[in-house]
């Protein structure tokens, strides 16, 4: 049994649920919060110890995992604290917000003997089970383009926390925050990005940070990518368009598990429909969502094969919004990855 302590109970609230799905791997052993009866809103009916002081967590040689639910700014600090305290550590996105911090974290990480997991929650689900499956088989050939689309409603209730929309604490806007899973399913389908061009600007809402972005990506592969993201859209909907060599797939509309709604996948050449409808048949199933994120977690942990998302992941990240940013700032194309001479290794806050 892997024992957590979860830091945070706002998104924290989902990541205590997927856990107690998977209670013969995880027991959720405390929740942390400044505000105590926040954590009492999200107990249920679960067994743990209500905490207010992150250190308390770090300093209980019971706990194995600390799991950071935290606003951005706090993640790099409590991830390093966490793990010189001989703990392993799941981070929400960002992990980090300069390339000169991943790589410290990186270092720590080396020097205590501790596993840090990056969260992208978005590649579980039923229809991203199956799109691995087609390409696992052959059938979809290689990516020639994608399109993607954030486009979900943010206002003022949204920003009446103090930290959002600011570059102090939550470090970036939508390239930062919104985003960012979908860019992380680009690279987990297509592979790696070689270089970004990019526009960001703020029109939806009176803050510091962007609302709105235009991205292109050129993959290592060859193939030509697109995001379009606002926050000023009508509702809440996220759309990917994956145009392969042998078949097209599409994703509906939910806004924040992509795949676990049902896709459509479309044989270029009508006599292939067949084979890819019966593969998909037979696609296996696994959890969704923060679940089959856990899951593959309590195997990495256990030296199982597992498809944990890796600390070099989490790293690849934090390089394209780095990338992003300068991109958007400097008019250039941005070549991948980010190297410690690059002008924001240290940083993209203004």
């Amino acid at each position: 049994m892997i024992n957590v302590a979860i830091l945070g109970a706002g998104i924290g609230a989902q990541h205590l649920a997927a856990l107690s799905q998977l209670g013969d791997r995880f027991r959720a052993a405390a929740v942390v919060d400044k505000d105590a009866a926040r954590i009492e809103q999200i107990r249920g009916d679960a067994d743990f110890a209500a905490l207010t002081e992150i250190q308390d967590a770090l300093d209980d040689p019971s706990i194995d995992l600390i799991d950071i639910c935290l606003p951005p700014h706090l993640h790099v600090p409590i991830t390093l604290a966490a793990l010189k305290a001989g703990k392993h550590v799941v981070c929400e996105k960002p992990l980090a917000t300069s390339m000169r911090d991943v790589d410290q974290i990186i270092e720590t990480a080396r020097n205590t003997g501790k596993q840090v997991f990056p969260v992208f929650q978005y590649r579980w689900g039923p229809a991203l089970s199956q799109l691995r499956h087609l390409q696992n088989e052959g059938l979809t050939g290689a990516v020639q383009t994608a399109a993607l689309e954030t486009h979900w409603s943010r206002g003022a209730d949204y920003y009446a926390v103090r930290w959002r929309g600011t570059w102090e604490g939550e470090r970036g806007g939508v390239v930062l925050g919104h985003a960012i899973h979908n860019h992380d399913l680009l690279t987990h389908i297509a592979g790696d990005i070689a270089s970004v061009s990019a526009m960001v600007t703020t029109r939806v809402n009176p803050i510091e940070t962007e609302d709105c972005a235009a991205i292109c990506f050129a993959m290592t592969s060859g193939a030509l990518c697109t995001s379009n993201i606002t926050l000023g859209a009508a509702t809440d909907e996220t759309r990917l368009r994956i145009v392969f060599e042998h078949l097209t797939a599409t994703s509906g509309t939910e806004p924040y598990a992509p795949g676990q709604a049902k896709w459509t996948f479309t044989a270029r050449d009508p006599a292939l429909q067949k084979d890819i409808d019966t593969v998909l048949s037979r696609s296996p199933t696994e959890p969704a969502g923060f679940e089959g994120f856990f899951a593959e977690i309590s195997k990495a942990l256990r030296g199982q094969p597992n498809t944990a998302l890796t600390l070099a992941e989490g790293a690849a990240s934090v390089s394209l919004v780095t990338a992003i940013y300068h991109a958007a700032r400097s008019g250039q194309r941005v070549a991948l990855p980010i190297t410690p001479d690059h002008p924001l290794y240290e940083g993209w806050l203004p």
